[in-house]
Formats: structure tokens, C-alpha cells, sequence
């Protein structure tokens, strides 16, 4: 899709003029038509505030990806991960005190690259 090609389009069908355009989206006609030359290129907030002017709207359309499933290891990697945030989670304080004390955390030893 080429934004200006549709920016024009859209702004043409609604009949408007740059002018017109600029004012009800909050721009100024020259931004338009830089815009609509290709000179700039809008941010998708501001293409989106263009084309509601205009009475149109960004559908998002395209390429399904595809599901990756995590492997065997992956998993268990994340439930280890998991686990011991939970582990941690349960030694903190649960209630608020008017010191802050800390637990001694448990220490182990870190095996390999992704222990």
C-alpha cells in the first residue's frame, strides 16, 4: 500500500481539499501535501487522524504468523524460572512494617551458561 497514493484517494472521494482536510485532521495544508506527494510519510496516529477526516478508517490486514511452540526444554526452563519467583515471592514481607528488613535469600549454585 502506498500511503500518499491513499491518503489522496481518501481525501478525494470524501471531496476536500488539502485545505479542508488539514483543518478538520489538525494539520496544516502544506503537511498534506507533503504527505500526499511522499516528500513525508505520517505516523500512524496522525494517518489514522487524516483518514477519519476523510470518513475512512486503517483496517490492519496481513500475514498470519505462524504459532511457535515452545520445546521441551523451554518449558522447563521457564517453569524453573517460575518457580523460584514464586520461592522468592514467599520469603517477602506481606505486611508493611515501619522497617524494611530483608530475608537472607537461599544461594545455589549456578551450573552452565542458562542455570
Amino acid at each position: 500500500m502506498d500511503i500518499s497514493t491513499e491518503l489522496r484517494a481518501a481525501r478525494r472521494r470524501a471531496g476536500l481539499t488539502q485545505t479542508a482536510l488539514a483543518r478538520a485532521a489538525g494539520t496544516s495544508q502544506a503537511t498534506v501535501s507533503q504527505y500526499e506527494a511522499g516528500r513525508k510519510t505520517p505516523t500512524f496516529d496522525t494517518l489514522e487522524r487524516l483518514l477519519a477526516a476523510t470518513g475512512h478508517e486503517i483496517r490492519v490486514g496481513g500475514a498470519v504468523r505462524p504459532i511457535r511452540r515452545p520445546t521441551a526444554a523451554e518449558l522447563e526452563r521457564a517453569g524453573r524460572d517460575l518457580g523460584r519467583v514464586v520461592e522468592l515471592a514467599a520469603l517477602l514481607p506481606t505486611r508493611h512494617e515501619p522497617a524494611l528488613t530483608f530475608p537472607r535469600l537461599p544461594t545455589r549454585r549456578i551450573v552452565g551458561p542458562h542455570a
